[in-house]
């Protein structure tokens, strides 16, 4: 008798090929494609009378640039998209890897979710991966005149401007970060008779 996952595995491997790698941890299925596949997977995952993806749950940026204590030498960005079959009662993991670094991108799959629209905005936003084909892509959740990408692992946690209201000015202004770098060590601080027996 072949569980629910077996089962959901052997439709992968039967719709979507050698082309992708196909593996499950903990109760969830994770497919990983080339970024050259990546349209191609998923106009399949969504088609496939087998499958029936109908809808996109979630899609998002990852940096790879710290993974593993900086022991990871793969592609630096990927593009993670979790996907829902209703009629089959089952989900997926897609996993692609942009293959420049310097100009993270892959296609846009707006075209066969809709729901994608937002979701790689903010990954355009926050990571600086380009999607290849979307209609409006432009910042989400920073200003207009926000520079960098504030996910990316080499974006410094103070940023490089911050803004404020200028009284005199009467206006919102911008101007280099006064914060100053510091380290939070947390200090504990216990009675004399802490852990004793009274």
């Amino acid at each position: 008798m072949t569980t629910k996952l077996e089962t959901l595995e052997l439709a992968l491997k039967n719709a979507l090929g050698e082309g992708a790698a196909i593996s499950s941890a903990l109760g969830e299925v994770t497919v990983v494609v080339k970024a050259a596949d990546y349209i191609k997977t998923m106009q399949a995952l969504r088609d496939t009378p087998a499958l029936r993806f109908e809808q996109m749950i979630d899609l998002c940026g990852v940096d790879y640039s710290q993974y593993g204590e900086g022991t990871w030498d793969g592609p630096r960005f990927a593009v993670v998209v979790h996907l829902l079959s209703v009629a089959n009662n089952w989900r997926v993991r897609v996993r692609t890897f942009c293959p420049d670094d310097d100009m993270p991108m892959v296609e846009s799959i707006t075209g066969i979710w809709r729901a994608a629209n937002w979701f790689e905005r903010e990954a355009f936003d926050l990571f600086g991966i380009l999607f290849d084909g979307h209609g409006d892509l432009r910042r989400i959740l920073t200003d207009y005149g926000f520079i960098g990408h504030p996910f990316r692992k080499d974006f410094p946690i103070t940023g490089y401007v911050e803004m404020r209201y200028d009284p005199e000015q009467k206006r919102v202004i911008y101007q280099p970060v006064t914060i100053e770098p510091r380290e939070n060590i947390p200090r504990v601080i216990r009675e004399e008779t802490y852990g004793t027996s009274k």
